[in-house]
């Protein structure tokens, strides 16, 4: 049985949304359903979404970079180290991977930091690194020398190297980090450098204490809002903060969660959850913006596989660590929206020391007639995303559509 059945005296008749108004909702609360110009407030932009995955490929531009400036193409891709380094924000942590998230959530996130303090502590790896150099050692040097990064220590993997072995300073330090002893300092060159938390969060943020169930019940009351509708396991995918049996007790204590019947691409019905402001938030959906946009393979649209088939019908997968003989696709390949539909799905590479940008694949979706007028959109957003990254010229390596 579905633990919010029961609320605001529910009946079996729960809410319906249409996979259009589904659609609708999803991008209008990812921030991708308007036209992304107008003043850039940066800060409430990574409030909005939650959080923003950082990753270190720099296809075109890092997925971080090119996540904000789907949101608005005012972004320039030093605004975030700004942010971070200078203005402090945000903060960086883990959700499902390593993200930053404005810094007023840090008083939620003590859980998190107990929660992966602990798992890198009862490594193996870990229990032998501490014993080439101990957290006390590192913890020293930073606070003598200032801010460092892993560069700085020279601490070496002892025996025959596995694939993903770190050294040991390397280890420490990011269990350090993990366990919130340790921040982000600044970026360089999208190098991290660390230093004592107490330097570099302000106190009125980390002096704040909040006990776990409201930790709990905080991370799943802000993912469904971000989410507009969700099934449990979306819930707790959201942040990677909680798990299975913690978001179940929170659903149960929830008092003004409403059921959901919600149409997927395919025509059948899913149950689901929304916020106690859905009907609200129906009553006030427009239609998302006509400009064609190439998304980032992880922009939180389309992150959640599962969800983008449900409600677009789009199969999608990252193929950057699949062997290039099992590729589908290809490496890098960018999701193509428009208003509210996946249309298409194009491989591009900037050369920046060349000045262009190169354009190696593209496949149109089965279904989408590629008109003159979507030909001239995408045209339009490859010049935006050039200008992102400062370069001007486009070149086409493959048959255009």
């Amino acid at each position: 049985g579905h633990p919010y059945r029961k609320h605001r005296g529910l009946t079996a008749m729960a809410l319906q949304i249409s996979n259009r108004e589904a659609r609708w909702l999803w991008l209008q609360s990812q921030g991708l359903s308007d036209t992304p110009t107008g003043p850039l407030n940066l800060s409430e932009t990574i409030r909005h979404l939650g959080y923003v995955q950082l990753d270190t490929i720099q296809n075109v531009t890092r997925a971080h970079h090119h996540i904000l400036w789907s949101r608005n193409q005012n972004y320039r891709e030093p605004m975030l180290d700004q942010l971070l380094g200078k203005d402090r924000a945000v903060f960086e942590h883990f959700t499902h991977d390593a993200s930053v998230l404005p810094i007023e959530f840090y008083p939620m996130w003590q859980r998190q930091f107990r929660r992966l303090g602990d798992r890198a502590a009862g490594y193996a790896s870990f229990q032998k690194a501490i014993k080439d150099i101990g957290a006390q050692e590192i913890k020293d040097r930073i606070a003598a020398e200032g801010p460092l990064s892993t560069h700085a220590f020279d601490t070496k993997v002892k025996g025959a190297k596995q694939m993903w072995d770190r050294p040991p300073h390397k280890r420490v330090m990011d269990q350090l980090w993990y366990a919130g002893e340790l921040a982000t300092s600044h970026r360089h060159n999208f190098t991290k450098y660390y230093d004592l938390s107490e330097r570099v969060i302000p106190p009125h943020h980390r002096e704040v204490t909040h006990d776990d169930i409201g930790q709990i019940d905080w991370l799943c009351r802000n993912a469904l809002d971000r989410l507009a509708f969700a099934s449990l396991g979306e819930i707790q995918r959201f942040w990677g903060a909680v798990d299975a049996k913690e978001t179940r007790a929170w659903a149960q204590r929830a008092d003004d969660l409403v059921a959901i019947k919600l149409e997927g691409r395919d025509g059948r019905w899913l149950q689901a959850m929304a916020p106690a402001d859905i009907e609200a938030r129906l009553a006030n959906l427009v239609a998302p913006t006509s400009r064609l946009r190439i998304i980032n393979p992880f922009d939180p649209i389309v992150r959640d596989r599962n969800r983008l088939l449900t409600l677009f019908g789009f199969a999608y997968r990252n193929e950057m660590f699949v062997p290039a003989a099992q590729r589908i696709w290809g490496y890098y390949v960018y999701p193509i929206l428009e208003r509210d539909r996946f249309v298409g799905r194009i491989e591009i590479k900037a050369d920046r020391s060349a000045g262009r940008l190169r354009v190696t694949q593209f496949w149109p979706e089965p279904g989408a007639r590629w008109s003159v007028g979507k030909q001239d959109k995408l045209a339009a957003e490859l010049s935006r995303l050039a200008r992102l990254i400062d370069v001007s010229d486009i070149l086409w390596e493959c048959d255009r559509p």
